[in-house]
This record gives C-alpha cells, structure tokens and sequence, in this order.
C-alpha cells in the first residue's frame, strides 16, 4: 500500500500575503449535503458562553513574530463548535484507533473523544478498535461509553492496544463502510498520519460520507506545525527523574559517571528539555548535533576534563545520537518504516570504559541508565491531560462540521486544523543554531564538537589561533516556525 496522498492542497489566497492552508470538507466532495443545528446551543454547559459558535472566517497564523512590513503569511482554520453541523446526532456512528508505540496521554484522548461526543453531541454510538489499523479488518472491536472509559485517563499505556504498519487500506475502508462508521478518530505519529491520509483518500474516492480525523501522537514532539506534541511534558518530567537518579549514583563515587539515555530517534526535543530542566547535565548529546569522541575537542578529552574539576559528570543521550558511528550499522525497518537502532547507550558506555580504563589507565565508576519504556507507560501529567483534552474536543468540533483529512494541533497557542501533508512533510527537529539549543550549551558549559576533519587540518596547518567551534553544516536543520 503506497503512503502518498493524492489531493491537492486546498489553498485561499487573500490580502496583504494571506495564504489560508484549509483543510478539506465534507461538501467538497458530496454535494447538497444537508446541515443541522449544533446541539451545543441548548447544552447547559455552554449556555454561560458568551460565543458558543467559532465564526467561520477565523484562522490562526503559522509565524507570530512579525515586523511591521511582514506579509500576513500562511494561516490554518481554527478549532471549534460551528453553527451548524453536518451529521445528526443518533445518525453518528464513530470509531477510535491508536496505533504506533505508546505515549502517555492516549487514553486520556480517547476518553475525551468519547465523552465529548456523548456530553456535547448527544452521540451514543462509539467503537473502540483493538490492535491498531489491523483491529479494523481483524474484526477487534470494541463498544466505549463514558461509565466504561471513566477512569482510563489514571492508566498508562492505551486500553484499545496497538501495532505498528502491516495494514491494507481497501481493506480498512471497506471495515469502515460495512460497519455503518462515519467518523474515524485516528491516533499515532507520522507514519499513522500517513496512514489516514490515504484512507481519507480511499474514502473520498468513494464519496463516502465519513469524516477522517488524525490526532497526532509523538513522544520525541517531531511532528512539525503543532506547538508540541501530547505527553512531551510528561516524558520530559520523567527524564529528569532519570538524569537526577544518575546525578546521585555519580557524585556518590570516585570519578562517577551517570549516563542516561533518553528517547529521541530523529529528534532530540526530550534530552534537550530534561537537560535544561534539570540543571545536574554536563554533557547532551542529540542526532541533530554531531559529536565525536577521540582526540582534541572530542568527547573523551571533555569527560576527562571535567572529572578532574568536579569529580564527577552526568551525560545525557538521546537514542538516535551518534548512530553514524556505531560499526554495524542496521538497514533494517520496522513495521512503520523506521529505521531500527543500535543502542547507542550501551555502546557508548562500554568506549568511555574502554578509554579511561586502557588507553588513560583512569579509574571511573559509571552508570548508565535507560528509562524509555518506564516513561512511555506512565499516565500523563496535569498539564498533558489538559492538552489532550482540548485535542479531543477539537477533533470532535471539527468532525460534526463536516471537516475531514485534517488533524488537529496547537499551533501558537491556539487550536486549528491543519492539512495532512503539512503534518507528513517533515520532520520536527532541534534547530542547533537556535537560541534553545545555545540555551542549552549556556546551561551544561558543554562544547559544540568539532568535526574531526576541521581538527585534523587545524594541527596540519599548525595554526596557533583559536579554533573555529562552528557547528556542522550538515547538522543544521529547517528552520523551526
């Protein structure tokens, strides 16, 4: 099954460099579809609301910085309750899905799409399907109902289960249409976005009235667009737990070394936030910033350094860091397409033993810690049940209105929808020529490593100037908003 969406995008050009990215509608496709009133105009709950209805023009812009000469830039519509809706309540006929690996918050979004679809909505009729894409045709379904997810959210994990990848698309849209479904909540990262924009395609092509919602999920925050990413607050929360066990175990012994490996494949978000936050960090290391570890300027020259000042050090490293540089490099997948690492932890923990033991006859007590999986099972915060929450209805808002093939996220503080493909395109990354990221280096005193070929022909040059502790071109990334 390809992962190509075919639509084009649905662009609004207007005044001043406005450039609406909207998402598509339910009418784009299905003409002369009736309309209804939003039942949220006789709920209690909104009845103190001053404006129960987001007005139809509203939109939120990408870029919040501007000059006084910028143009008005790219906007997406923004999240909310409409007037009117394009699906009676009893007629509404809704399913969830969660695929991809786990993230805290996920049954926190769950629960809410089915409470606000029940509470504000009136619909009764929700299916929960188990096991990820492949519970569609597998036939893993099961009914959600308030009183049944009412506690859910003080559980880790994710009741409906999940997989990653080995799904047929015709074979979803069929499930999806032989089952009566006309909205479909879609959970999970980028390659599940991917995902449910194809099947948005599949559906359109059959004009099916069925609205296709995606609500992204990542706990590295690599979805690019959105502000974050749901449960990013909650890992980082964790990490630091980590990064301070290791700060104990280092400072409790001659020369100690705590090494923690966080999460982070392509995206160094949580070590660099967990960095920040816990202030006991001497060194991070992410895939975006390249390092090595030999010779002046490396690594093992800091490490070295340091200990001798303060007798201890903490290093953290996210999992897709230094990955280059491991011997055996994999080229294998797994089923969503990623590429299968190498633990980096491990490998790097056994060369710093290796150094300081053979090659610096030094002795270091090190101790590496590896919390990924404690972290992707915790219930989430405070703050991400908020979040979540505001996802869901969102999601809901924008499904009873008729919009489909979009996704929803925050996008400078507000909540809009936002195109499939401009959650597909790219991935969010640390910009390590960004102020965070000089934040960061400001925070643990650490160098910006240089390449070993710039070292190498400074020595050959035999210059006596201050070296040049540029970062690496190809370590750069897009720009970030």
């Amino acid at each position: 099954m390809g992962l190509e969406s075919n639509s084009m995008p649905k662009i609004v050009i207007g005044d001043f460099g406005y450039t609406l990215e909207d998402v598509p509608h339910l009418s784009d496709f299905i003409p002369d579809l009736p309309t209804y009133p939003n039942p949220l105009q006789d709920n209690p709950a909104y009845s103190a609301v001053r404006q129960y209805f987001v007005d139809y023009d509203d939109t939120i812009a990408q870029n919040i910085v501007v000059h006084k000469d910028t143009p008005r830039g790219i906007h997406f519509r923004r999240a909310g309750p409409r007037q009117r809706v394009y699906f009676e309540s009893d007629d509404v006929h809704a399913c969830i899905v969660t695929c991809g690996g786990l993230c805290p918050g996920l049954n926190t979004v769950i629960r809410e799409i089915v409470c606000s679809l029940n509470y504000m909505y009136g619909v009764k009729s929700v299916l929960g399907i188990h096991g990820g894409y492949k519970g569609f045709y597998s036939k893993n379904t099961i009914s959600l109902t308030p009183k049944s997810v009412n506690d859910i959210h003080k559980r880790g994990g994710t009741i409906l289960g999940t997989s990653r990848g080995g799904y047929e698309t015709k074979k979803i849209v069929d499930s999806i249409q032989d089952r009566g479904i006309n909205q479909v909540y879609i959970i999970g990262g980028d390659g599940t976005q991917k995902g449910a924009a194809v099947i948005f395609e599949e559906i359109k092509k059959r004009g099916l009235k069925v609205a296709v919602v995606g609500i992204p999920k990542t706990i590295d925050n690599d979805i690019p667009v959105i502000d974050k990413s749901f449960g990013f607050d909650t890992a980082v929360e964790e990490a630091e737990r980590a990064i301070n066990a290791a700060h104990v175990e280092a400072t409790s012994f001659e020369n100690g070394i705590g090494l923690v490996k966080l999460m982070g494949r392509y995206s160094g978000f949580i070590a660099m936030y967990a960095t920040i936050a816990s202030r006991d960090v001497d060194c991070c290391l992410i895939p975006e910033s390249p390092f090595y570890l030999e010779g002046r300027g490396g690594l093992f020259e800091y490490i070295e350094k340091r200990l001798k000042e303060f007798g201890h050090m903490v290093i953290v490293i996210a999992e897709g860091a230094g990955q280059e540089m491991l011997s055996e490099s994999l080229n294998q997948k797994d089923a969503s397409g990623n590429k299968l690492l190498q633990d980096v932890g491990l490998w790097i923990s056994q060369k710093i033993k290796d150094h300081f033991s053979k090659e610096r006859k030094m002795t270091i007590n090190l101790k590496y810690i590896d919390p990924t999986y404690m972290i992707r099972a915790i219930p989430s915060s405070a703050s991400d049940n908020v979040y979540c929450t505001l996802l869901a209805q969102s999601a809901v808002h924008g499904a009873m209105a008729g919009y489909t093939g979009f996704t929803v996220g925050p996008v400078n503080g507000r909540y809009a929808y936002i195109p499939f493909h401009r959650i597909n395109e790219r991935q969010n990354k640390v910009v390590i020529t960004d102020r965070m990221w000089a934040r960061l280096l400001s925070s643990t005193s650490q160098p910006s490593f240089l390449s070993t070929k710039d070292v190498v022909e400074d020595s050959m040059d035999d210059k006596k100037e201050t070296p040049n502790y540029a970062l690496l071109e190809n370590g750069f990334a897009d720009a970030h908003k």
